[in-house]
């Protein structure tokens, strides 16, 4: 399947430190937004199963700290508000604002392998105190370890081309 040129297409510059941190930033707080109501949405389904008072014992007794099927539905979830962003349009919420883009070198949109790879490395390069996201600072081509490791590149589009 072919993968879909994004628009506007050109020749545009890697995008810098700041800008990527401003879009992370509020991406961010669009992705606590939409944990806050898939944990919600999890409790009131898990209320309407085994009841609000057996709930609350469980809560109380810590039995539902670190809940390994919650875990792994935020995660996932987490995912594919990127994976959709980043394969169709190539902007998340954030990105948009910043005028930012993922696309592949040749200005196609990132497939779902490399969305999963960038996710799965930009959680690592945070949890190295961000050096994955510091790397872009000594790389010639300004890419961050998420950028390499995916073969995807995030540019930055000129002011009169990038949504508002």
């Amino acid at each position: 399947m072919p993968k879909p040129v994004l628009k506007p297409q050109g020749d545009f510059p890697a995008a810098g430190l700041p800008r990527r941190l401003a879009a992370v930033f509020y991406d961010f707080l669009l992705c606590i937004a939409l944990l806050i109501v898939v944990t919600f949405i999890y409790k009131l389904i898990q209320m309407g199963i085994i009841g609000s008072d057996r709930l609350r014992q469980l809560s109380d007794a810590g039995a539902l700290d670190g809940d390994p099927l919650l875990s792994t539905l935020l995660f996932f979830c987490l995912f594919g508000f990127f994976a959709k962003f980043w394969t169709h349009n190539g902007q998340t919420l954030g990105m948009q604002v910043w005028g930012l883009r993922i696309q592949n070198a040749d200005g196609t949109a990132i497939d779902l392998w490399q969305a999963l790879l960038r996710f799965l490395i930009a959680i690592a390069s945070g949890l190295c105190l961000g050096l994955g996201y510091l790397w872009m600072l000594w790389d010639k081509q300004g890419r961050t370890w998420q950028d390499m490791y995916s073969s995807s590149q995030v540019v930055r589009l000129p002011k009169s081309l990038h949504k508002k």
